[in-house]
């Protein structure tokens, strides 16, 4: 016999699931109705050294947890918060794990300055370092670049979300840049009603400079003209508003 509650719009029964918190069949309802989320997300580690039924165990509790702490009233989309809850409870699962495979402790030590060599090569040259350049950088061979390379897989997988400064005053370059494109599914889900979220709470101001800035693909200096004010200014604020985002972003993750 399906649930009785199937009929129901997703935000209803929230409302409902805040009132009569304790109902397992509406608790159920919605984990049910969000599993896609946590296989999305749950692809999106594979291939990092843990098996993907136990990354989806961990995203699936996750999703649990997104359930039973979301609040509807406070304006946004549970897919807004469940994404970074699901997001955090992985990570905790690749820190707890560690080095999944023995690795001689020369290649871990040697993985960790080929993440910081390739990172500053890049800052350095802006383009992303060849094994070659890597190795020349730290004195090595290409071989012992491969070796750490391959390694360093079985091992916690950095944020997309690092920043790395590009040596201009515009735009910081994140290493999802570097790295590859993502995933289309992810995305909308990751950052679409959050970003919504936000803009609700800029001003006007602050909305042009993001719309322009990062939807529009305007300069800094273009959006200063517009607006009649400095370059400096419109970098201070856009610092500042990327820094709301960021906070509350945080404090999605840690709820």
């Amino acid at each position: 016999m399906g649930s009785k509650y199937k009929e129901y719009e997703t935000d209803d029964l929230f409302k409902l699931f805040k009132e009569d918190h304790d109902n397992q069949e509406i608790r159920d309802e919605l984990y049910h109705r969000h599993m896609y989320i946590a296989d999305i997300l749950s692809k999106k580690y594979l291939n990092k050294g843990i098996e993907y039924d136990d990354i989806y165990q961990v995203a699936a509790l996750g999703l649990l947890f997104a359930v039973n702490r979301f609040d509807v009233d406070r304006g946004f989309k549970f897919s807004s918060f469940a994404t970074p809850t699901i997001v955090g409870e992985i990570k905790k699962h690749f820190r707890d794990k560690g080095w999944t495979i023995r690795v001689p402790r020369r290649i871990q030590e040697l993985s960790k300055k080929v993440t910081l060599a390739r990172e500053r090569l890049y800052r350095e040259n802006h383009r992303v370092p060849t094994v070659g350049d890597i190795a020349d950088y730290l004195d090595t061979t290409e071989e012992a670049i491969i070796e750490a390379i391959e390694a360093s897989k079985v091992y916690s997988p950095k944020s997309l979300d690092l920043e790395m400064e590009s040596g201009s005053d515009d735009r910081d370059v994140k290493l999802l840049d570097i790295v590859g494109e993502e995933d289309k599914a992810f995305e909308s889900i990751n950052n679409a009603d959050f970003i919504q979220y936000m803009m609700d709470k800029l001003n006007p101001m602050e909305q042009k400079i993001i719309r322009d800035r990062f939807f529009e693909e305007k300069t800094q200096i273009m959006v200063a003209d517009e607006l009649d004010v400095s370059q400096m200014t419109i970098s201070r604020m856009e610092k500042r508003i990327i820094a709301k985002f960021r906070e509350e972003y945080n404090r999605l993750m840690n709820v």
